[in-house]
């Protein structure tokens, strides 16, 4: 007798059943069942103490998040890295014993790796998302990790709920969508009902979320650490990476136009910057307390989710990093390269911090089983440049071949080597924190002001930063299926400020809010903003140069000549790749046709006079191409016929040269033209200028230009 089971169409969703799991159950467990009853709060020694080993809930939580990729990142999963170096500005003995951080000859070598943090490894570049900034340093007395972002605070308070944070906010469930985007339901389900997370919202929803580059993007630690110095002083610190380029953003209609045409955008930015020269530069800042002060605050400085307000804390720039070497090989490197909180030199600790706690044992957890054992820090990127003696001889993937006997300390057949060192030797010693406290979950009152720092952001934006951020929650909800949902965020934000509640809701389709609140905070932190970065350098800046067959070739050399010698990158755009033909039988060589190329991924666009200009009023890509540039407030410059050009384009509202007369240079809301018989090296000078500015947001409520 055949005793196999008769199969039919639904056999195999009935074996299915067995498995799945009702989601509705009312009460929340661990995993061997145990009804859990606070999932908001680690288990610690006082409200602001270290949290504790014993909580099983928090490591059980927090061990099952860790192991829920294999082999990719959990978050940071699409990263890009690059070698340098760094060196102080002046000795920091005063605040530190770090030896890195002593003697200003000295260069220390550091690998950094850039991510995202949502999306998967094939996921696009130019997503609205934090940014991760992860600086390796491989110093003298070990390996030393400062893993941040590009944003000074952080969704959570603490870490145990880092878990929910990132399940909330990856694709949802059921159908593994939206990649790499947080406008969806369960995401904005889980700010409506953590008012903690509202100051980072803003945050995410502001220009910072969409960087021009890695080299124009701020980095922060994040947590609070400790500067410890020789005479065992101790004090409270924070991280701080500013680019010297200034701090730009793209703008969000080019960051979706850019992940189509080219999703490796920042990463190509990243990797062409260093071959051709141009080598990022990040100088390295610190805000230092007093542990004396360290109450004396409206905030409490433990609180990953507050700034420390530069008006209160300045910050001291130290020193300066420069990346100058891209990676030989991508996975070898800026894959498997393996970054930890707790990878610390003596000089440096932590503080009580509750969400760096937690990263404290994540980060290890994470890569024991990502890079395949618990030997990873022998694959190269990541050893240490430092002596490395441990006891240690076996698990996967063992590289090291130690002789002798002895594994163990104290021994007698090795002459009890490798030895503990003494302080004095460079031995590491935590700081001696007086504990007295109860075992609690829990936290202090302070962390619980979740809106008068999102007022203050939102104060210190400028007028068209503050538009980009109601037109990012438009964006964000609007793709938010759930009304309550919708509700709830304007609800929550309107404890930030009534009008811009009120502005959202006009356009996600929601009631405003019963009674208009806000906030009362009225501060301002003015370089919260990106309107007072760097604005006069041209840089590593692509301009593209529209070109055809009779454009005025001395007239191109010289702005050409210009734009170079300031450090820009003009490139020649024409509609086939070869060569092209001035008025007068010079040839240029093409650089990018219309087809591999487009107007959102270079800073600015230069249209030189010529009889070519007429040609180019036909072509519906260059037309299209300068009502883009112009659409997002990019630098437009035209010369000569040029100008016709332009005012056959969409572009409207701007005061042009006279194509053909002399005189000087007209510029009008970052347009710059000038005559065919003007003055050339005035009309680059000012050209340079307006590309300097990065944007002209003047131009923003042009509504009527296509693109």
């Amino acid at each position: 007798m055949d005793a196999r089971r008769k199969i039919d169409e639904k056999s195999k969703q009935e074996q299915l059943d067995e498995f799945r799991a009702d989601p509705e159950q009312e009460y929340l467990t661990t995993n061997q069942g145990l009804r859990v009853s606070h999932t908001d709060d680690s288990l610690k020694a006082g409200e602001r103490g270290p949290t504790l080993l014993e909580d099983f809930h928090f490591r059980e939580k927090l061990t099952h998040f860790d192991h829920e990729r294999i082999p990719e990142r959990i978050v940071h999963a699409r990263g890009s890295g690059a070698h340098g170096y760094f060196q102080v500005y002046e000795s920091m003995a005063e605040y530190t014993r770090a030896a890195f951080l002593q003697d200003p000859g000295k260069k220390t070598p550091v690998f950094v790796r850039f991510s995202t943090v949502v999306g998967f490894r094939g996921s696009a570049d130019t997503v609205r998302d934090v940014r991760g900034f992860a600086t390796k340093f491989y110093t003298e007395e070990g390996n030393y990790d400062i893993v941040g972002n590009n944003m000074p605070i952080f969704f959570i308070v603490d870490a145990i709920k880092f878990p929910d944070l990132v399940h909330s906010i990856k694709p949802e469930q059921h159908h593994q969508m939206p990649q790499a985007s947080a406008a969806h339901d369960t995401f904005w389900d889980f700010v409506g009902n953590l008012p903690e997370i509202t100051h980072m919202i803003m945050w995410v929803m502001s220009d910072r979320a969409l960087p021009r580059s890695y080299r124009m993007m701020q980095g922060f630690g994040v947590n609070t650490f400790r500067f410890i110095n020789a005479e065992g002083k101790a004090r409270f610190v924070k991280f701080h990476w500013r680019p010297l380029l200034g701090i730009h953003s793209l703008v969000w209609d080019e960051t979706q136009k850019i992940a189509g045409k080219d999703p490796d955008y920042n990463r190509r930015d990243l990797w062409e910057a260093i071959e051709m020269g141009d080598f990022p530069e990040y100088e390295f800042g610190i805000q230092v307390i007093e542990e004396a002060d360290e109450h004396n605050f409206d905030f409490d400085i433990l609180d990953a989710t507050k700034i420390w307000p530069e008006e209160d804390v300045p910050i001291r720039w130290v020193g300066k990093m420069t990346l100058n070497k891209n990676p030989d090989n991508f996975f070898a490197e800026t894959e498997q390269v393996a970054f930890c909180p707790a990878n610390i030199v003596p000089g440096i600790d932590f503080s009580n911090d509750p969400l760096l706690q937690g990263r404290l044992f994540s980060y290890l957890d994470t890569q024991l089983i990502r890079l395949g054992g618990p030997n990873f820090q022998e694959i190269p990127i990541n050893r240490a440049v430092a002596p490395v003696t441990n006891n240690q001889r076996e698990g996967y993937h063992r590289m090291t071949i130690d002789k002798g006997v002895v594994s163990y300390f104290p021994n007698s057949l090795g002459e009890n080597k490798p030895r503990p060192a003494r302080v004095e030797e460079g031995g590491y010693a935590h700081y001696q924190e007086k504990i007295d406290a109860r075992k609690i979950r829990g936290r202090s009152e302070k962390f619980n002001d979740h809106f008068s720092q999102a007022k203050l952001f939102w104060n210190s934006m400028s007028d068209a930063e503050k538009e980009h951020i109601v037109k990012a929650f438009h964006f964000e909800l609007g793709k938010v299926s759930d009304f309550g949902v919708r509700k709830r965020v304007v609800d929550l934000i309107n404890n930030v400020d009534g009008d811009l509640a009120i502005r959202i809701a006009e356009g996600i389709g929601v009631p405003p809010p019963a009674e208009k609140g806000a906030s009362s905070g009225t501060k301002k932190s003015p370089n919260l903003s990106q309107e007072t970065t760097v604005m006069d350098t041209i840089k590593s800046r692509k301009v593209a140069i529209l070109a055809m067959e009779g454009y005025n070739h001395d007239e191109v050399m010289q702005v050409k000549k210009a734009l170079k010698d300031a450090g820009a990158h003009p490139q020649i755009v024409s509609q086939f790749l070869g060569k092209v033909r001035s008025a007068d039988g010079r040839e240029m060589e093409v650089d990018k046709s219309y087809v591999t190329t487009t107007s959102v991924v270079y800073d600015a666009v230069y249209v030189p006079g010529g009889k070519h200009a007429e040609t180019l009023k036909n072509q519906g890509f260059a037309i299209h191409f300068v009502n883009e540039a112009f659409k997002h407030c990019k630098p437009i410059g035209a010369v000569g016929e040029g100008i016709n050009f332009l005012k056959a384009s969409d572009i409207k509202g701007v005061a042009f040269a006279d194509a053909g007369a002399g005189g000087e240079a007209v510029s009008e809301m970052g347009v710059v033209t000038c005559g065919s018989q003007g003055n050339i090296s005035s009309f680059a000078d000012q050209f340079k200028t307006a590309i300097g500015q990065h944007r002209h947001w003047d131009r923003e409520k042009k509504e009527q230009v296509p693109a």
